[in-house]
C-alpha cells in the first residue's frame, strides 16, 4: 500500500489517487496512536468469534486499558447487539466519526451503527467493503488507544485481506471449536495468515465442553482439546479454552459481555483468563514491540 508520507505527490496524480494518498496518510496517523492491534478471525461461522472479540475487548477495558473495537463484518455485524448499543454514529465539525461509547475505556465502530434500519441487508461487493474498512480507520476519531480489537467475518475473503493489508502489524487471534469440521477450516485460515505473513498471537478453543448449570461439572458435548492440538501442530501459542455456558446466552440477550456480569461463572473465569493471556502475549510479542510507535 502506497503512502503519501513516502514521497512527494506526482504532478500527474489524479484526483482519485490524491484522495487515496491522503486517506493512506490518515490511516497511518491513526494507527500510530494505537499500541497493539488484535485481529480476531475464524475459519468458519458459528464458532462464537464475535463473542470472543467482545469479551477480550471488555476484559482489557475493565483492566484499565483504552480499547477500540472495530467490527468489520459488513454483512453480519453483531458487536453492537452483544454490547447493547443502538443508534447511529455521530460526526463532528471536521467530519470525523465518533465511535460508539460503551464505557470510558471501550469505544466501538460497526457497520450496524451506520444503517438506518438494523435489519437492512448490505449488498456490497469487494471494493465497497474495502472502502468502508479504510474509512473505519481513517475517518474515525479513535484517539490514543492501548488496544484496537478487530472483529473480522469468518473465512479468508475481502475483509480479512483488507485488514491485514492496512494493519500488517496486527496480531491474529484464531478462534475455533474442538470438532474437526471447524478445525479443517481453521487450518485454511492459518494457511491464509501464513501466506499473508501475518503475526499469529495464538489459538482460542471456544465451546470447549459444556459447563453444567446444575452441578458445575464439564460435559464433553462437542469433545475438547482440538484447538490445543491444532496450536501444537502449527507451533502456535494456545491462549485458552472457553466452555459452553448458558450464561453466555443470557449475556448476549442482555447486551452485556460475560466478563462484566455479576457473579462467578465458568465462561466468565475462562474469558477473564483469556483477556489476561492476550494482554501479556501482545505486550511481550516481538512483532508488536517492533511496530509500537509511541
Amino acid at each position: 500500500m502506497s503512502s503519501c508520507s513516502s514521497g512527494p505527490f506526482s504532478p500527474n496524480t489524479g484526483a482519485g489517487d490524491l484522495k487515496l494518498q491522503l486517506q493512506d496518510k490518515a490511516i497511518s496517523t491513526a494507527l500510530q496512536r494505537i499500541r497493539y492491534k488484535l485481529f480476531v478471525m475464524s475459519g468458519k461461522g458459528g464458532v462464537g468469534k464475535s463473542s470472543i472479540a467482545v469479551n477480550i475487548a471488555a476484559a482489557l477495558a475493565d483492566r484499565g486499558f483504552k480499547v477500540g473495537l472495530m467490527d468489520v463484518d459488513i454483512h453480519g455485524p453483531s458487536v453492537p447487539r452483544l454490547l447493547g448499543l443502538t443508534g447511529q454514529l455521530e460526526t463532528d465539525r471536521s467530519s470525523l466519526v465518533h465511535p460508539k461509547r460503551y464505557s470510558d475505556n471501550l469505544h466501538v465502530v460497526s457497520m450496524d451503527s451506520l444503517l438506518l434500519d438494523p435489519d437492512q441487508a448490505v449488498l456490497w461487493r469487494g471494493p465497497m467493503k474495502t472502502s468502508a474498512i479504510r474509512q473505519f480507520i481513517s475517518d474515525v476519531q479513535w484517539g490514543d488507544l492501548d488496544f484496537l480489537v478487530v472483529d473480522s467475518p469468518p473465512g479468508t475473503g475481502d475483509e480479512p485481506m483488507t485488514v491485514l493489508k492496512l494493519i500488517p502489524e496486527a496480531l491474529a487471534v484464531v478462534v475455533t471449536t474442538p470438532q474437526e469440521v471447524s478445525l479443517a477450516d481453521v487450518r485454511k485460515a492459518i494457511n491464509f495468515l501464513q501466506y499473508a505473513q501475518a503475526n499469529i498471537l495464538g489459538v482460542v478453543e471456544n465451546m470447549s465442553g459444556l459447563a453444567c448449570p446444575h452441578c458445575g461439572k464439564e460435559i464433553d458435548l462437542f469433545k475438547k482439546g482440538g484447538g490445543k492440538a491444532l496450536a501444537e501442530q502449527y507451533g502456535l501459542d494456545f491462549l485458552g479454552a472457553i466452555p459452553l455456558d448458558p450464561t453466555t446466552v443470557v449475556a448476549g440477550d442482555l447486551g452485556t459481555p460475560v466478563v462484566l456480569l455479576e457473579g462467578d461463572f465458568p465462561a466468565k473465569r475462562a474469558l477473564l483468563a483469556l483477556g489476561e493471556r492476550v494482554a501479556t502475549a501482545a505486550q511481550t510479542s516481538l512483532e508488536a514491540a517492533s511496530t509500537v510507535h509511541r
